[in-house]
C-alpha cells in the first residue's frame, strides 16, 4: 500500500485517489486505535465533502465509537473544539487550498494538534493489516449534531480581543469554510464589513481556493474602490489568511509574517518564533532586533506546531499565511490571525502598508532541476556531504528539510520535491547580483551531483 499521509494529512482527487471506501477504512482504523471512543467530524465546502463525511461517520459508528458532527466548519475551529472537548480524535475533511477536484482528511489528537509522522504511520499499519474491530449490532455508536459548539469559537475571539475603532474591512471567503463565520466575527467586533464570495460553493466559482496574487486581484480592486482599511482573504478551509493593505496592494507574505512575529516578540518581552527553512531571512532580521530568536523546521504546519511546543514559542507560521497562536491553540488559524493582525495595526496606530516598509525585502530566486525519484536520496546525501566545499564561508547548516546553508549575505536551500521528480533550489540574498551568483553556483553543483549519481 502506498504511503497515505503527506505533509498535511491525506490528499487526493476525490472518488479517484480518495474514495469513500478509503475514508471508511481510515475511520475504522482510528476507531480501532481509540478502542471505540469519541470523535468530532467537520468538513469544508467541497462538493465531495458530504460523501466522504458520511463514509467516515459510518466507519466510526460501525466500530462502536460516537460522533459529534460539526458540519461545514473551518479547520482551525475543529482543532480548537477538539482541544476544548477532548475527544479521541478530530477529523477534518478538506483539501485546504487545493483545486476543487481534490479532497483530504486531516486528523487531530485530543490536544488539537495534527498527528505527527509516528502517529500517522501507526494508523497506516492498522489500515494495511485490516485488523479492524467492529462492534456488535447492538453496540454501534451514535451520531449527534454539535454545530452549536461553533459558538465556543466565536466567544474565544470576541472575549479575548477588543477593537477600539470601527475598521472598514473587506472579507473574501472564496466560497470556502469561512463564508459565514469570518464576517460574523468581525461584525461582532464592531467592524464595518463588506463580504464577497461569502456563499458556500464547493466548485469555488469566484476564485481559486488558494489566495494568491492572481486570485486576489478583484479583492485588491474592491479595497481600493471602497477605500477600506484592510482586505482579508482565506483559503478553502480557513487555516490561511492573506491581507490586502489600505492602498489595495497584496501584503507580501514573508514580510507580513515577519512584521507580526516581531510584534509578538515585543509583546511577550522576548522568546522564540518558529518558521520553516524556505521562509525569508527578513524574519531573523526583525525578530532578532526585537529581542527574540528564530527556529527553523521542515515545511508544513505539523512540523511548525511540534517545534513550537518543544521550544515554547510565542508565535510561529509559514509565509503562505498559516499562522499559529499558541495562547489560543496549535492549529494555523486564518480568522484568528486576521483579527490579531488588525489588533496589531490598532495598537501601532498605522496602516499596514506603512508598517510593512519597516521590514526589508530581499531578492529571492527559485529553480528546479529534473531528478529521477529513485536517485533523490543518493543525490541529497551527496549534496549534504559536498555542499560545504562550494560555499566554504557558510555560517550555519540545517538538514531538517533538505540542506540549507546560511551565508554572510544570504542563504541557499536544496531540497527534493515531495510530489515530483525534481530537486528544488531556493536562494535569497541582500542584493540581486549576489542572489544570481549563489544560484549559479548552486545549480552547477546540483547538476554535477545528479550526473555523478547517474554514473
Amino acid at each position: 500500500m502506498p504511503k497515505l499521509f503527506g505533509t498535511s494529512g491525506i490528499r487526493g482527487i476525490a472518488n479517484k485517489d480518495l474514495t469513500a471506501e478509503l475514508a471508511l477504512r481510515v475511520a475504522l482504523a482510528l476507531a480501532t486505535k481509540a478502542g471505540k471512543g469519541n470523535f468530532l467530524v467537520g468538513r469544508d465546502t467541497r462538493v465531495s465533502g458530504e460523501c466522504l463525511e458520511n463514509a467516515i461517520i459510518s466507519g466510526i459508528l460501525s466500530a462502536g465509537a460516537h460522533v459529534r458532527k460539526l458540519g461545514i466548519i473551518p479547520t482551525p475551529v475543529l482543532a480548537f473544539l477538539t482541544k476544548k472537548y477532548g475527544p479521541d480524535f478530530g477529523i477534518m475533511i478538506t483539501a485546504s487550498h487545493n483545486p476543487p477536484q481534490f479532497n483530504g482528511i486531516k486528523i487531530f489528537n485530543r490536544n488539537g494538534i495534527a498527528l505527527n509522522t509516528e502517529q500517522q504511520e501507526d494508523i497506516e499499519r492498522i489500515i494495511k493489516s485490516e485488523k479492524f474491530k467492529l462492534a456488535k449490532w447492538n453496540e454501534i455508536g451514535e451520531c449527534q449534531d454539535a454545530s452549536h459548539w461553533i459558538e465556543d469559537y466565536i466567544k474565544l475571539i470576541i472575549e479575548n480581543v477588543s477593537l477600539e475603532r470601527s475598521w472598514r474591512v473587506v472579507i473574501d471567503a472564496g466560497c470556502g469554510a469561512t463564508f459565514a463565520l469570518a464576517p460574523l466575527i468581525f461584525r461582532e467586533l464592531g467592524c464595518k464589513v463588506k463580504a464577497v464570495n461569502a456563499q458556500p460553493d464547493g466548485f469555488f466559482p469566484a476564485r481559486s481556493p488558494l489566495p494568491d496574487e492572481e486570485s486576489l486581484k478583484p479583492l485588491c480592486n474592491i479595497v481600493r474602490r471602497l477605500k477600506a482599511d484592510i482586505g482579508l482573504a482565506y483559503d478553502g478551509d480557513g487555516d490561511r489568511m492573506v491581507a490586502v493593505d489600505e492602498e489595495g496592494n497584496l501584503a507580501p507574505l514573508d514580510q507580513t509574517l515577519a512584521l507580526y512575529a516581531a510584534y509578538a516578540i515585543k509583546r511577550a518581552g522576548g522568546g522564540t518564533i518558529v518558521t520553516h527553512v524556505e521562509a525569508s531571512m527578513c524574519i531573523e532580521k526583525v525578530v532578532e532586533e526585537a529581542g527574540g530568536k528564530v527556529v527553523r523546521t521542515k515545511v508544513g504546519d505539523v512540523s511548525i506546531a511540534s517545534a513550537m511546543k518543544e521550544y515554547n514559542a510565542v508565535f510561529g507560521g509559514e509565509p503562505c499565511g498559516a499562522w499559529i497562536h499558541p495562547e489560543y491553540h496549535y492549529c494555523p488559524d486564518g480568522i484568528l490571525s486576521s483579527v490579531l493582525l488588525l489588533k496589531m495595526l490598532e495598537e501601532k496606530g498605522d496602516g499596514l502598508s506603512h508598517l510593512l516598509k519597516q521590514v526589508p525585502r530581499y531578492p529571492i530566486l527559485r529553480e528546479k532541476i529534473e531528478c529521477p525519484n529513485p536517485l533523490k536520496e543518493k543525490v541529497m546525501q551527496k549534496v549534504e556531504h559536498k555542499i560545504e566545499s562550494v560555499f566554504p564561508d557558510f555560517r550555519e547548516k540545517l538538514t531538517v528539510d533538505g540542506v540549507r546553508l546560511s551565508l554572510s549575505e544570504g542563504w541557499v536551500l536544496i531540497r527534493p520535491s515531495g510530489t515530483e521528480p525534481l530537486i528544488r533550489v531556493t536562494v535569497e540574498a541582500e542584493r540581486a547580483d549576489l542572489a544570481d551568483e549563489i544560484m549559479r553556483k548552486a545549480l552547477q553543483f546540483v547538476n554535477s551531483v545528479i550526473r555523478e549519481a547517474k554514473a
